[in-house]
């Protein structure tokens, strides 16, 4: 799978996956309180991989912040330094 990200303001990233384009929000807050050592694209990147395991791309949610994931994924957060 290729994943590109794009900035598109401080906090909001557009992902293409292999054609698929996602908008992703990234709060400040949220992104040092789980990957401090890791750039937010770092941490978007492997939380898409993250997700990949998971399911397919196309049941990924088109827009959605970040910390979303834990509400599906409650071991997301454990598992997330594994992808860094």
């Amino acid at each position: 799978m290729d994943i590109t990200i794009q900035n598109d303001t401080d906090n909001e990233f557009i992902v293409n996956l292999d054609g698929m384009m996602f908008s992703v929000t990234l709060d400040d807050d949220y992104h040092k309180e789980i990957a401090p050592t890791a750039t937010k694209e770092e941490l978007i990147r492997a939380s898409f991989k993250f997700l990949l395991d998971r399911e397919s791309k196309e049941s990924i949610l088109k827009t959605f912040n970040l910390k979303v994931i834990e509400t599906y994924f409650p071991e997301y957060r454990d598992e997330i330094k594994n992808y860094l």
